[in-house]
């Protein structure tokens, strides 16, 4: 029954019990999401989505360290040196696996132990069902790159409480543990060593319903123990996250920081200057136009944003400072909030006529 199992394939897609099992194995890599295993996912996930033996969809990450850390950018920025097509191809690609999982007509369930980041979250968060453990991770820290949080960010950020997505997306704050499932990114919080023990117990159920499955979900998460009295890390700080970013410009942002002066808002203050100062702008723009948009008007969008990233200066400079030299000193262009003009970012939402990405 299973297929894919030899220890060199980067994503394994297996049946087992009730369910359809994707495991993304490339733990040297943190789980980092490539092209190869987005093309043997989506026809996967789609046969299953159809098979009447097939009751739920489990996706979680090899290793233990990384549910999935992100898409592999690297790859990607050096394919746009040789050729443009990997990087229409991967966007494309990707974008419509997210889709997928957001129509998809089985319970999805990821369980996303480790770090979730970028397109670890965009395999997770629009599926039914997303499980955290303490050692959950979350970030979208794709500003710090010359990128914007993409993979439907511009769908599930504006929809989390108050200002809180546009908060983690423009900062690409870290969430560690229960508070992945405070913010409401995860559905249920499980303590990791029984992660195991829920797996086993789902492929186990015969026949099972929507109900079922949910149950089996409620009951261990009604049991786990680790942090179950902590606050949420933010909660203190929510009310005035949600005033400061209600502005409609990253500029009366920064000047609401500025002005707050207390330590936490000049925390903030000081990540958000280390940002590319176009992918600000982009990011608060696709958040602003994403909430009221639905997700496939989104990804529509998002690809149009990737690709005038992928023809620009930020998004390669960012992987060499951040993943490829490493010196973590991006030289950004234009470097200044205020050269980032309205006409150039426009340009990033305009209509890419017949390449479009059409669902």
């Amino acid at each position: 029954m299973s297929k894919h199992t030899d220890a060199a394939a980067e994503v394994l897609l297996e049946r087992k019990g009730c369910a359809g099992v994707i495991t993304l194995n490339r733990p040297k890599f943190l789980n980092a999401l490539n092209l190869s295993m987005i093309r043997q996912i989506y026809p996967q996930l789609k046969k299953w989505e159809q098979d009447p033996e097939t009751f739920l969809i489990i996706i979680k990450g090899a290793g233990g360290k990384a549910f999935c850390a992100g898409g592999d950018i690297r790859v990607i920025s050096e394919a746009r040196k040789a050729n443009l097509k990997i990087a229409q191809d991967f966007f494309r690609e990707e974008y419509m696996l997210n889709n997928a999982i957001d129509s998809c007509q089985k319970p999805y369930i990821a369980l996303i132990h480790g770090i979730t980041m970028g397109g670890g979250v965009g395999l997770s968060v629009h599926g039914q069902f997303r499980v955290a453990t303490e050692k959950s991770l979350f970030a979208m820290p794709e500003t710090a790159i010359g990128l914007f949080p993409d993979v439907g960010g511009g769908y599930f950020l504006p929809r989390l409480q108050g200002k809180l997505g546009c908060f983690l997306a423009l900062t690409g704050f870290r969430l560690k543990g229960r508070d992945v499932y405070a913010a409401g990114i995860a559905t249920h919080f499980v303590d990791s060593e029984k992660l195991g023990m829920l797996e086993e117990d789902l492929l186990a159920l015969k026949s099972p319903s929507e109900e079922n499955i949910a149950d089996v979900l409620e009951t261990y998460h009604a049991k786990s123990k680790i942090d179950q009295d902590k606050s949420f890390i933010l909660e203190e700080h929510m009310d005035k996250i949600n005033s400061w970013f209600s502005a409609n410009t990253v500029e009366q942002i920064i000047e609401n920081l500025q002005r707050d002066g207390s330590s936490f808002a000049l925390e903030q203050l000081k990540v958000i200057n280390k940002m590319s100062p176009t992918s600000l702008k982009i990011t608060l723009r696709q958040l602003m136009e994403g909430s009221s948009k639905t997700l496939q008007e989104v990804l529509t969008m998002e690809y149009r944003l990737s690709q005038a990233c992928m023809g620009g200066h930020d998004f390669h400079e960012g992987v060499r400072a951040v993943l490829i030299d490493k010196d973590q000193s991006p030289k950004w262009k234009p470097a200044d909030l205020k050269e980032v003009t309205d006409e150039a970012l426009n340009n990033h939402f305009k209509s890419l006529g017949s390449n479009d990405l059409k669902f």
